[in-house]
């Protein structure tokens, strides 16, 4: 039962039973009377009927993960959601953040810390920087480009990001810039888990964020990646950001400063979520940034990423405006820590099913990945002779004959759905795969 209720909790937009059934490996007269005992209790919806119907989270699993608002979170909602003629017109207060010291003032108090580092850690001895992200990759690159992009009003669902992501459709009747959002994304993630020794919260990993989720969206593509020189206006809100270039400047690398010293990865991950939309140090796309910059702690530390599925859009915006116009974090501060132990019950699960990591992928990942890519690029065949020449001088000695080994079966599985492990475009697989297919085999 909890296999099936965590399938359908993962689809908001409902999932049919076919789609059930690839998963739960039932008889098919088991698995609907399994869910038509959930319908009855609750715990799930249908709706249509026949290859139409649809099963959704029912009253009681909605219940169990309702977002639970904090006294002051439902004071600051309050205040944020009246009429704009009722809201005091205010202007950036660099307060906020000059006042804020590393490792001695904390918007988390200790025991949310403690709480989420419990749910939010996996078990077993340290492992290199990135090996959780990496193991749930393919599923965190849907999850995290779908959820983000509807927080800021994309239409897809989950299943055409899907499809978009792993296998390059797009959905019809969609506006294309959707796509482009989606697909910034993932490029975005894909940065922060294959570069995550090198990424951190410097002017290179958050300007190199920002013009990768910004990348074919802004008016002027030059602003990609670079801190704005011009005035920007927020809708919705009587809050307006700062206009002066240089203080902007300044005030981005003291953000840069006080992050990068901060310990506590759940304390520096909510830090980035306050305080870079509240700066506004890029033209646009400054939520977006904010969003994956708070998953840069949970990679390189391997704790469970930040998704940010299933969050009440209108508590996450009124959140941002209570920053906005009261510099307050309590409303935002639950939907964060919610938003945060769900994204672990999620992952958990998908963590749990795998099976332990190979140690001789493990040591050898980085090199894997070139070769893979460089035989894909380079349009060779599958052929262990140009696979130990690309490998020899990366490769460890006593890995290499198990490395080729290796090597050559990942080549032989690779398909659409796993490119983004090798940093591979589908157009380059393509090409490799037609110029395999197209060359007899040898006699």
């Amino acid at each position: 039962m909890e296999e099936v209720l965590h399938i359908i909790g993962r689809h908001t937009e409902g999932v049919t039973v076919e789609q059930i059934a690839q998963v739960v490996k039932l008889p098919r007269r088991t698995l609907q009377r399994r869910l038509a005992r959930l319908v009855a209790d609750g715990e799930i919806q249908a709706m249509g009927q026949g290859k139409q119907r649809r099963y959704q989270p029912g009253s009681a699993e909605a219940a169990r993960d309702e977002l639970s608002v904090s006294q002051s979170g439902q004071q600051v909602r309050s205040l944020v959601r009246r009429p704009l003629l009722h809201r005091t017109p205010i202007g950036y207060v660099a307060s906020l953040l000059e006042e804020y010291r590393p490792n001695r003032n904390f918007y988390l108090d200790e025991k949310l810390r403690s709480r989420l580092q419990d749910v939010g850690r996996a078990p077993g001895a340290e492992r290199p920087a990135g090996t959780y992200a990496r193991q749930i990759l393919s599923r965190l690159l849907v999850d995290l480009s779908w959820a983000s992009s509807r927080l800021e009003g994309n239409t897809y669902t989950r299943l055409d990001a899907q499809n978009l992501i792993e296998l390059g459709r797009r959905a019809p009747g969609k506006d294309q810039r959707e796509a482009q959002m989606i697909l910034n994304h993932k490029a975005a993630i894909e940065m922060l888990v294959e570069s995550v020794e090198e990424v951190g919260f410097d002017r290179y990993t958050i300007c190199n964020l920002h013009a990768l989720l910004a990348d074919n969206l802004l008016a002027d593509s030059s602003a990609a990646g670079r801190v704005r020189k011009i005035e920007v206006a927020t809708s919705g809100t009587v809050y307006q950001p700062l206009a002066i270039p240089q203080q902007i400047d300044e005030l981005f690398d003291r953000f840069l400063a006080k992050a990068s010293e901060i310990a506590d990865p759940f304390e520096q991950a909510f830090f980035a979520m306050v305080h870079l939309p509240y700066l506004q140090p890029f033209e646009d796309v400054n939520k977006r940034v904010s969003r994956l910059a708070a998953n840069i702690p949970f990679v390189k530390r391997n704790l469970a990423p930040l998704s940010f599925v299933d969050v009440p859009e209108r508590d996450y915006i009124d959140g941002i405006l209570g920053v906005y116009e009261l510099q307050r974090v309590e409303l935002l501060r639950d939907v964060f820590a919610w938003a945060y132990e769900r994204s672990c019950r999620r992952y958990t699960v998908v963590r749990d099913a795998l099976p332990q990591p190979d140690p001789l992928r493990l040591r050898n990942r980085e090199q894997l990945t070139q070769v893979v890519n460089a035989i894909v690029r380079d349009e060779s065949p599958i052929d262990g002779a140009r696979i130990r020449q690309l490998a020899t001088p990366i490769v460890d000695p006593s890995d290499l004959e198990d490395f080729i080994a290796m090597a050559i079966y990942e080549l032989g599985g690779l398909h659409e759905g796993n490119l983004a492990r090798y940093r591979l475009r589908l157009s380059e697989f393509l090409r490799w795969r037609d110029r395999r297919q197209a060359i007899p085999p040898m006699s």
